[in-house]
């Protein structure tokens, strides 16, 4: 079955380990990670890798997309530099295409207005609510939260947040999911065997 690409954005000082649990089993399950930058410049991540984006934001089309991921920054919290990229997420949930927004990308979307009517999370409700933001009375404390096609997650929680991408392009469900998160979550070891069954199986 040919899938829609998956767009992770990337930036300078963007957190690779954020979605690193994410982008890997979505390429295991057939998706192509594309990533998407401000230009087709190379960034540099918060742990020093470098990446040259595989295209830029203005070329992303949410008709042509799966998800967009966005990954906490540094640069999040240090201006409008990645204000696009919220501006992007808005244009995808629009057409009903999903965004998956992880740490400091929460509050870009707070900013951007897309968290007021949204049950969402992030690292905690006070960091939100710096933004000015007026979607406080729908903060969740919890690891990850989807509502509407919005994915949200604290730094702390990269795993938890590959779940909900998983549960909600049907990746993975049930036991099957239930056992990924498990894994690598809880370093369930009983986990593990249901994963290869259903690897096997499938």
């Amino acid at each position: 079955m040919s899938r829609k690409p998956v767009h992770l954005a990337v930036y300078d000082t963007y957190a690779d380990w954020e979605t690193g649990h994410a982008a890997a089993y979505l390429a295991r399950a057939g998706y192509e990670i594309r990533t998407a930058g401000l230009s087709r410049e190379p960034v540099t991540s918060i742990g020093g890798l470098r990446v040259q984006p595989a295209c830029a934001l203005d070329d992303v089309r949410p008709s042509e997309s799966s998800l967009l991921i966005l990954p906490g920054a540094d640069l999040w919290d240090a201006g409008d530099d990645l204000a696009p990229f919220a501006r992007k997420a808005r244009e995808f949930l629009d057409a009903g295409v999903p965004v998956a927004a992880i740490c400091g990308a929460t509050a870009g979307l707070a900013r951007e207005g897309l968290l007021d009517d949204r049950e969402h999370t992030s690292a905690v409700s006070f960091y939100l609510a710096a933004t000015g933001y007026g979607g406080g009375e729908r903060y969740v404390d919890t690891d990850a939260v989807t509502d509407r096609g919005l994915i949200t997650a604290g730094p702390t929680e990269p795993v938890a947040f590959a779940r909900e991408i998983f549960r909600l392009l049907g990746v993975y469900d049930g036991e099957v999911l239930d056992a990924w998160y498990r894994l690598f979550h809880d370093s369930d070891a009983e986990a593990y065997a249901v994963l290869e069954k259903a690897q096997a199986s499938g």
